[in-house]
C-alpha cells in the first residue's frame, strides 16, 4: 500500500514524460528551484526523514518503509535529497541538546534548510583525525581558523557541520569537537571547485577568525570523533543501504534491454545474440543481488542489529 502511495504521488508531481533530472540542472536557477520545490513536497508528507520520531518531523517509520520510499524515488529518477542535512539531523537526535534539536531539526525535516559537512582538509582526507582547523575558546565564543576542501554544496548551505581541533596537544582522535555553524557568519569564504565535468558541487571553505557561540558545540568538547563515527555510520546506511543504486541500475538495464530488442544488426535484434543475452542476464543477477543485500541491511536495522560489516 505504501509503495502504491509513492507511485501515485510521483505520477502526480513529476512532469509528463519525465526521464530524470540531469545533475547539471542543479547549477541553474530553474533546475534548483524545481528540485527544492519537490523536496519540500516530500518534507510536507514527512517522507524526507520518515524514520525520525514524529516529534522531530518524521513518521517513526521502519527501515523497510524508508527503503521502499528510496527504491521508488530512485527507480523513477525523482529528485532525491542531495544535501547532507538528514545525516546531520540524525546525529543531532543522538547527541544534540534539546535546544539544538528544536532549532535545527524542523528545517531539516521540511527540506527548507541546506547543510554542508566540513570534514576534509588539504592534509586530512582519508586520515580524518588529522584535521588542523582550530577552534579556540574566547569568552562565550569559539574562534575558528582554518580551511576545508571538497565541501559539498557549501555555496548553497545555510548551516555547516564542522569538525575542528579544540585540543592540539591531545592524541589526534581525542582533541576534535563538532560544531554547528551558520554559513552567514562573518569570516567564512567559499570558493568553487569544479569537477571534471565542469559542475559546481564541491568547494573550498576558509575560516578567518570566525566567531560562533559556545552553545553551537554539539556533544562533549574534545569527543567529536565519536560524533563523526556515528554520522558516517548513518551516512553509509542511508539511501536504503544502497537500494538507490540497484533501483537506478534496474531502470537502466530495462532501457538497455528494450534497445537491444529494437536494434538490429544484419536483420537480427541485438538481444538475440547469445553473448549479449548472457551479459544482460549477468547484469540482472548482479542488480538483484545488490537489491537483496540492501533489503537484508534494512531488515538488520529493523532488528536493531548494527550493520558495520555490511
Amino acid at each position: 500500500a505504501f509503495r502504491q502511495e509513492i507511485r501515485h504521488f510521483l505520477r502526480r508531481e513529476l512532469p509528463p514524460g519525465w526521464t530524470g533530472m540531469e545533475e547539471s540542472l542543479l547549477d541553474q536557477a530553474q533546475g534548483w528551484a524545481f528540485y527544492k520545490a519537490f523536496i519540500r513536497k516530500l518534507g510536507a508528507r514527512g517522507w524526507l526523514n520518515m524514520h525520525w520520531p514524529k516529534e522531530y518531523g518524521g513518521m517513526s517509520a521502519t527501515p523497510i518503509q524508508q527503503l521502499i520510499l528510496i527504491e521508488e524515488l530512485a527507480y523513477n529518477r525523482a529528485p532525491m535529497q542531495i544535501d547532507l542535512a538528514p545525516w546531520v539531523g540524525s546525529t543531532l537526535i543522538l547527541f544534540g541538546t534539546d535546544e539544538q534539536k528544536r532549532r535545527y531539526l524542523p528545517g531539516i525535516a521540511t527540506g527548507e534548510a541546506e547543510w554542508c559537512i566540513a570534514y576534509s582538509e588539504p592534509g586530512a582526507g582519508s586520515d580524518l583525525a588529522a584535521v588542523q582547523t582550530r577552534a579556540v575558546e574566547d569568552g562565550d565564543d569559539f574562534v575558528i581558523n582554518g580551511q576545508k576542501i571538497f565541501t559539498s554544496l557549501a555555496h548553497l548551505a545555510d548551516y555547516c557541520w564542522l569538525a575542528a581541533r579544540t585540543d592540539p596537544h591531545a592524541p589526534k582522535h581525542k582533541g576534535i569537537s563538532m560544531f554547528v555553524m551558520d554559513m552567514k557568519t562573518p569570516g567564512i569564504t567559499v570558493r568553487p571547485l569544479l569537477d571534471m565535468r565542469g559542475l559546481h558541487t564541491f568547494n573550498e571553505v576558509f575560516f578567518d577568525d570566525v566567531r560562533i557561540p559556545k552553545e553551537n558545540l554539539v556533544g562533549e568538547k574534545n569527543r567529536g570523533w565519536y560524533l563523526i563515527a556515528a554520522e558516517l555510520d548513518i551516512e553509509r546506511t542511508s539511501f536504503g543501504g544502497g537500494v538507490n543504486i540497484s533501483a537506478r541500475s534496474k531502470r537502466i538495464l530495462e532501457e538497455l534491454l528494450e534497445f537491444a530488442k529494437e536494434t538490429k544488426i544484419d536483420g537480427e535484434p541485438i538481444a538475440s545474440n547469445p553473448l549479449v543475452r548472457h551479459k544482460l542476464a549477468q547484469r540482472a543477477i548482479e542488480i538483484e543481488v545488490s537489491r537483496l543485500l540492501a533489503y537484508r541491511l534494512s531488515w538488520m536495522l529493523s532488528r536493531r542489529i548494527i550493520p558495520n560489516y555490511e
